[in-house]
């Protein structure tokens, strides 16, 4: 079977992930399901946490003539969720619901400990015996596969194999994604990746971390700079992919350079014809 998480499968190769955060909303999926994105990541720190605007979204990125032209299950377009509890809150149930309706990952706000990092991963896994490998971190995803796996094309045992936490489980198709977005977090940020395994991505939380630095969204001042500097230092060494969240035409090539592998844009929406429109009569 092939891989079917498309975000991972791009990090795998060495290759650089592309991604977007979207509303859990069917018309937004619908949209930009056929986007040349690797993955969507939908947004419910900052929405409401709508499990029904969620379920319907994520029917709504299936492609049935993507897949069958693909001739796998492999979705076109990824789904993930970011929920929204914050690391310290623990949230197993927001990643259990997410996971049960078909997310191929979670995506963990204001991560800033070993035990809050650690709970990430294990919240994504399901029980095992300890004399099992890769034990820890202990799985406590309660079990409800009949969804997921009908979202994912598989059978429940099938579902089951391919459910692990990327890359503690090489066959896995979950991805735990933590997002680093203060000072506290990034000075545990080592111990947290030596300690807990099945980290698959970092994301730099840049607004929040420029909030507590007194500059807020000041994205290019230099106490942001440093800050992203030494999280991108930290990765590099363990071999753990980080995210920007705010990549634009303009910042690309930099972004690209400073060693960035999953990069996410806004999910912008382009009027050429109203626009030219409008340059035409007057009214640009």
């Amino acid at each position: 079977m092939t891989r079917l998480n498309g975000v991972i499968r791009a990090l795998e190769d060495g290759q650089h992930a592309f991604a977007s955060f979207v509303p859990p909303d069917p018309a937004a999926a619908l949209e930009f399901g056929t986007a040349k994105y690797d993955g969507l990541i939908f947004e419910m720190e900052h929405k409401p946490w709508d499990v029904v605007g969620l379920k319907h979204s994520l029917q709504y990125l299936l492609n049935r003539r993507q897949i069958a032209t693909a001739g796998d299950l492999a979705p076109a377009v990824t789904p993930l969720v970011r929920i929204p509890t914050n690391g310290a809150e623990k949230g197993q149930w927001h990643a259990k619901q997410a996971l049960d309706l078909g997310a191929y990952g979670i995506v963990w706000p204001h991560v800033t400990t070993v035990d809050e990092a650690y709970n990430a991963v294990a919240a994504c896994r399901y029980p095992r015996l300890p004399d099992a490998p890769r034990y820890e971190p202990a799985g406590v995803r309660g079990d409800s596969p009949a969804a997921a796996a009908r979202y994912w094309g598989l059978t429940n045992d099938e579902y089951y194999a391919k459910s692990g936490v990327w890359p503690l489980d090489p066959d896995g198709e979950i991805l735990v994604a933590l997002m680093i977005e203060d000072q506290l977090g990034i000075q545990n940020l080592p111990d947290i990746l030596d300690q807990v395994p099945g980290i698959g991505l970092v994301i730099i939380g840049e607004g929040d971390l420029s909030q507590e630095l007194g500059v807020p969204r000041r994205y290019e001042h230099p106490k942001v700079l440093d800050c992203k500097r030494r999280i991108l230092d930290i990765c590099g060494e363990r071999g753990v992919a980080v995210g920007h969240p705010h990549v634009t035409a303009g910042n690309v090539e930099r972004v690209l350079k400073e060693g960035y592998r999953f990069l996410m844009t806004l999910p912008v929406r382009s009027y050429p014809g109203l626009d030219r429109g409008r340059e035409l009569t007057g009214r640009a």
